[in-house]
């Protein structure tokens, strides 16, 4: 009798951000679009530079370019149901899909906590270590250590994509989110999810903290370094760049500590998702400008882009604009 009252559910409803008032929707309607397309063409902007200009094929930029690859696709899987609610108003997502947003979502976020850890340890080297830095960042370990990263992210996390199909959904199937996470996911399912809480808790847990520990101490051994700089001007720099590279930090490791490691119950959904928003939204957003396009070396490889395109475009009205300034 009580197989016979439930019914299957094949696919959800996204709420997204339906409970908020509707200037902040229509505000969030305006500005995520826009947010997302800068992410992603600031973000493959890096790649391409560095894949085009040799100044900047070294260790640092190799790492940076790894995250910037990351970031398009984060914010893609995370957000890109989000836009379709916001433009189109569909709110329902295929079981399938709803599963391979949080797959996606954590084993993403699994490379990026360890890409910044071992980008951490790359600044260490290049500032408290720098004779040397050459032979230890050769560019077969920075493959190493990227592909590692990579691996252990999307290999490490494959069970949960494992224990998420052996749930089965039945009754209510409107998920409290703007995409499949994990928590409400997880409280739709009329199975017992004890334990893909317990390994997904432990398992995040060690990740993000082990990550932040490895990553403050790293920066701690550098502010340490910077401190005996002889030089009033290089510390300035230096600590303008280690305090734009703690508030990124602060963003994604504050915002996942928030809402995995130690959520609280008392939190509203609004909350929530508001808090999300700033691990998959915001975070993506800011990284090409905090890592790459605030750096002198990457404006000039722009620049030097820019004449180039400009040249192979338009050669002759270059050719006779520089024949007037002669």
């Amino acid at each position: 009798m009580g197989s016979e009252n439930e019914t299957a559910v094949i696919e959800f409803i996204l709420e997204g951000f339906s409970g908020l008032d509707q200037r902040l929707q229509l505000f969030l309607s305006l500005v995520l679009p826009f947010t997302y397309l800068t992410t992603v063409l600031g973000n493959a902007a890096i790649i391409l530079l560095m894949c085009m200009d040799h100044h900047l094929q070294t260790p640092m930029y190799f790492f940076i370019s790894n995250l910037s690859f990351l970031e398009i696709w984060f914010t893609t899987c995370t957000n890109i149901k989000l836009l379709a609610i916001l433009g189109s108003g569909r709110r329902t997502i295929s079981l399938s899909t709803c599963f391979a947003q949080s797959y996606f979502d954590f084993a993403l976020g699994t490379v990026e906590f360890i890409l910044l850890g071992v980008m951490s340890f790359d600044h260490y080297l290049a500032i408290c270590q720098p004779l040397h830095y050459a032979a230890i960042m050769k560019p077969q370990l920075c493959i190493q250590l990227a592909g590692a990263a990579w691996f252990m992210g999307f290999t490490l996390l494959s069970y949960r994509l494992v224990l998420l199909y052996k749930l089965t959904f039945c009754g209510l199937k409107k998920i409290h989110h703007f995409f499949g996470e994990s928590s409400p996911l997880f409280k739709l399912s009329c199975s017992d999810t004890s334990l893909l809480w317990k390994t997904y808790l432990v398992f995040l847990s060690f990740i993000v903290l082990s990550s932040l520990h490895l990553t403050l101490a790293f920066y701690m051994c550098i502010i340490s370094c910077i401190l005996q700089l002889p030089s009033d001007s290089g510390r300035k720099k230096a600590f303008a760049t280690c305090s734009s590279h703690l508030t990124t930090l602060a963003i994604v490791y504050g915002s996942c500590i928030a809402l995995y490691v130690c959520p609280s119950e008392g939190d509203s959904l609004d909350t929530n998702r508001i808090v999300a928003l700033l691990n998959t939204v915001l975070y993506p957003f800011l990284n090409p400008f905090i890592y790459s396009l605030r750096n002198k070396t990457v404006i000039l490889a722009l620049k030097k882009a820019f004449v180039h395109s400009t040249t192979q475009l338009f050669p002759l009205s270059v050719c006779i604009s520089g024949q007037q300034f002669q």
